[in-house]
């Protein structure tokens, strides 16, 4: 294997390199939804999301502190993790890139806590917040699983900075 070794104890560590070298791991892609202060939807674009715990249901995922919509989740009470299918690159790509109204022409309903629910998501966790984490220049996100469903469509992945089917990376 031809690959460069970093050394993890130095202070100069290339941040650049290490987002290439995370990339490497494939993940599904989320839109993570909540409410704002003025009770209008709230979502982005997120591949940092997990199942933490069965018993109790518990899941996680992360927000930047830089993200705008940081204070509609820190004020609201619970969030709805939508899972995209193959088919929902654009509606990705509508949540990752910052707008005035990201819902605008999506087809969604509310959810637990009156968190928005994307119709077009091959599967939805709805939660409730049970505790934020400080984690460097991302609060991470553990919230309890209260509904969820689930359709039978492939993910959408994302690896290397692109967009994959399931099938794209045998």
């Amino acid at each position: 294997m031809n690959a460069q070794i970093t050394d993890l104890s130095t202070s100069d560590l290339d941040p650049i390199a290490l987002r290439s070298t995370l990339g490497e791991f494939a993940t599904g892609v989320t839109v993570v939804t909540t409410l704002g202060d003025d009770k209008a939807p709230v979502g982005l674009a997120a591949n940092s999301f997990t199942s933490v715990s069965l018993d109790p249901p518990l899941i996680l995922w992360s927000l930047s502190l830089n993200a705008p919509s940081l204070s509609a989740f820190r004020s609201h009470h619970a969030f709805c993790v939508n899972i995209l299918c193959h088919e929902s690159k654009d509606l990705a790509l509508q949540f990752a890139r910052p707008s005035d109204d990201k819902f605008a022409g999506i087809d969604w309903e509310e959810g637990f806590g009156d968190t928005p629910v994307l119709n077009a998501a091959s599967a939805v966790l709805e939660c409730e917040t049970i505790q934020r984490i400080p984690g460097g220049d991302h609060e991470i996100y553990l919230g309890q699983v209260r509904r969820f469903r689930k359709a039978e469509k492939p993910p959408l992945l994302f690896h290397n900075g692109k967009f994959l089917q399931a099938g794209d990376l045998l």
